[in-house]
């Protein structure tokens, strides 16, 4: 199977050293899995959709309703993965332009930032959720979030913070919120580099959240049963 990946930002020159660029972090959560990559957030994108059968899209620190020429363009680059009826994982951001870009809506959460490690109750079990489990615990580092999901959406995991933390569109388009592509150290070097952002109590409860137990490859297992086998 034919993958891209359009990688929608870069890791800071500071932490590059915990795990390399995205790319390196997604080729390690996800083991033998093959990808090409476009750095769409430098403006490079496939020459066509139709080049690849499936495609992972994954976070950023801009947002989806920001009016920048890549993100405009990615936008509707989900569009035509959508009209072709390709395969599409969106992580984080990716998750959340899969609502934009198919007409629902992300903004800023009323509860402010979810950091750390976050747990989620499956709503909804698919066949391709092999191995089963109802709940599952995922690293998680946004402010937006979706708050209206497209025509033809289903909800399949949420928690209290985050009412729509996964969710599929049709059969082919599915998008997860929590971040197992991120591993533990990468993400607490970010949290301590936004402190003020985030605000010093859901920083340190944050903080606290890393004595978890991170279900990231079992969630990886279960993206890609849903990318090969959907």
């Amino acid at each position: 199977m034919k993958i891209a990946f359009l990688n929608c930002d870069h890791v800071r020159p500071e932490f590059l050293h915990i795990g390399g660029d995205y790319p390196a972090m997604l080729s390690r959560v996800s083991g033998d899995l093959k990808f090409t990559t476009y750095h769409v957030c430098d403006g490079h994108f496939p020459e066509n959709v139709l080049d690849f059968e499936g495609y992972i899209v994954n976070g950023s620190s801009k947002s989806v309703y920001d009016k920048i020429d890549w993100v405009l363009k990615l936008k509707d680059f989900v569009r035509q993965i959508y009209a072709a009826n390709l395969r599409y994982i969106g992580i984080c951001f990716g998750h959340q332009m899969l609502a934009e870009a198919l007409g629902g809506v992300v903004r800023k959460a009323e509860n402010g930032w979810c950091v750390g490690v976050h747990t989620f109750e499956v709503v909804e079990k698919e066949a391709w959720m092999n191995p089963e489990k109802a709940i599952f615990q995922v690293l998680m580092s946004c402010q937006d979030q979706v708050l209206q999901l497209p025509k033809r959406s289903t909800i399949l995991a949420q928690s209290a913070n985050c009412p729509i933390g996964m969710f599929r569109v049709g059969t082919t388009m599915l998008g997860i919120q929590g971040h197992p592509d991120f591993q533990e150290n990468y993400l607490r070097s970010l949290m301590n580099s936004r402190v003020e952002r985030i605000g010093k109590a859901t920083y340190q409860e944050g903080l606290a959240s890393f004595e978890k137990e991170l279900d990231s490859q079992l969630l990886f297992r279960w993206l890609r049963n849903f990318l090969e086998n959907p």
